[in-house]
């Protein structure tokens, strides 16, 4: 459950988070398995170990999105579809047309459909009610967006917006790096990827690397920007900042998984603490990078 990459979303002021109010409404919405000619299915699943969507802890909500994808490659319907025309072709005394062709993977894809294995996917969303944050773990937007798509679907009134900050991350991680002043609470890792902003979009990437050589400068002298910088917040959480305000790579430090393992009797006394710790630090983290970015946008009524 501990979150290992962020997207972050504000929620407007004045919206109330009744946890038995989005339960009722993410219950319509429940995971089914996936049929025999259903390609991908999409849901709410429990976050915890009971049946209960919506997981509610000191005002703070955990919601799990789930969707289960039936794995039938391209590649499999077009190798027994050309086995198929062969056959036909045969059979009829003259080469398979477009139109046949197109009607053949059709009947392939019915029926290898139904015996194609099913992979599971869940993507864990946080709500802080208190702090306005909505955040979505994921690796990429486009599984944030799906998940997004569902809560919309669901929750109709959910005022969000993605974050914005007064400056860009890019520009920001350029200058800490230049200047090797890292904001307040933060320090300087030794991950970094720099890119150009020409038409080559030449990048260069270092890993486990010393970042205060003159080589680095120069990079930037040529024109080069920042677009991930390795970073650690308070000696207790390690991440990669991108140049889209995404915080990837997230590793909390083993102190604080041995915290709540040490507190814990039960496996859901595990569960709730490990989710009161993770949203614990990661709100004062989000406030934190917001500042360091120059502060929120305030959006103009």
């Amino acid at each position: 459950m501990w979150f290992k990459n962020l997207l972050v979303y504000r929620i407007s002021t004045g919206w109330v988070a009744d946890p038995a109010a989005i339960e009722e409404k993410l219950a319509r919405y429940p995971l089914q398995r996936c049929g025999n000619m259903d390609m991908e299915t999409r849901g709410w699943v429990a976050p915890s170990g009971d049946e209960r969507l919506v997981y509610a802890l000191n005002g703070q909500l955990l919601l799990a999105f789930g969707s289960e994808q039936k794995l039938l490659p391209s590649s499999v319907i077009n190798q027994v579809a050309k086995e198929r025309a062969a056959e036909i072709a045969e059979q009829q005394g003259y080469r398979v047309g477009g139109k046949q062709m197109r009607e053949i993977k059709e009947r392939v894809t019915d029926e290898l459909l139904p015996r194609a294995f099913v992979r599971r996917f869940t993507t864990w969303a946080w709500v802080d009610p208190v702090n306005g944050w909505l955040v979505i773990d994921a690796a990429s937007p486009s599984k944030a967006e799906a998940l997004l798509e569902m809560l919309r679907e669901s929750i109709d009134d959910l005022p969000i917006r993605l974050l914005k900050t007064e400056r860009s991350p890019s520009s920001a991680m350029t200058e800490w790096l230049l200047s090797g002043d890292a904001p307040a609470g933060f320090t300087i890792d030794r991950d970094l990827e720099l890119k150009a902003s020409d038409e080559e979009m030449s990048t260069v990437r270092y890993v486990r690397h010393a970042l205060e050589g003159e080589e680095i400068r120069q990079h930037i002298a040529n024109g080069k920007v920042v677009t991930r910088l390795g970073m650690t917040w308070n000696d207790r959480i390690s991440f990669v900042l991108t140049e889209q305000a995404q915080v990837k790579r997230l590793a909390f430090l083993d102190i604080l998984k041995e915290e709540a393992e040490s507190q814990a009797e039960t496996a859901d006394e595990l569960f709730a603490i490990d989710f009161a710790l993770m949203s614990g630090e990661l709100a004062h983290l989000l406030v934190d990078l917001t500042v360091a970015l120059g502060g929120e946008v305030v959006e103009k009524v």
